[in-house]
């Protein structure tokens, strides 16, 4: 507890306590909000395109059929990215290999706004910037993820 002491005048002192800890024991559960919201969006993609997945990947293809981008990458892209997503969604779900998740859903959200970028597909962008940021806080306050498995393994 942090005690800031104020002499308005002789004889009387004002004490406050600080809240700074209390916005500290915050902290963790706000990481583990932001973290497991991040994480439905993630594992929720990639489980409803996996049992579909050529499907998903025809239709991806079929929308970059007129970009720049060649089908060499289109779609390997395609079939990796409904498996990416569940993977990290799952990660970070648990709370394993979070840093990793995390750097690698970052990863993951800069090629899909390329990708999205080169189909002037512009309604999708919003989306993929908003979990690049959630992805890029998280990674800012990783010292916060107290509440996963990462931190029971550590002890």
């Amino acid at each position: 507890m942090i005690l800031k002491k104020y002499k308005l005048f002789p004889g009387f002192r004002l004490i406050f306590v600080s809240q700074k800890i209390k916005q500290m024991e915050n902290n963790p559960i706000v990481f583990l909000l932001l973290r497991l919201a991040v994480a439905a969006s993630m594992f929720g993609h990639g489980l409803v395109r996996l049992p579909k997945l050529n499907g998903f990947s025809a239709w991806m293809v079929k929308s970059f059929e007129k970009s720049m981008l060649p089908d060499l990458l289109v779609v390997p892209f395609s079939y990796a990215l409904p498996i990416a997503e569940f993977i990290i969604g799952l990660l970070l779900l648990l709370g394993l290999f979070t840093r990793a998740s995390l750097i690698g859903g970052g990863v993951v959200m800069v090629i899909l706004i390329f990708g999205t970028a080169m189909i002037e597909n512009w309604e999708a962008l919003p989306s993929q910037l908003i979990h690049a940021a959630f992805f890029a806080v998280l990674l800012a306050f990783i010292q916060y993820n107290t509440i996963a498995v990462d931190h029971l393994i550590k002890k």
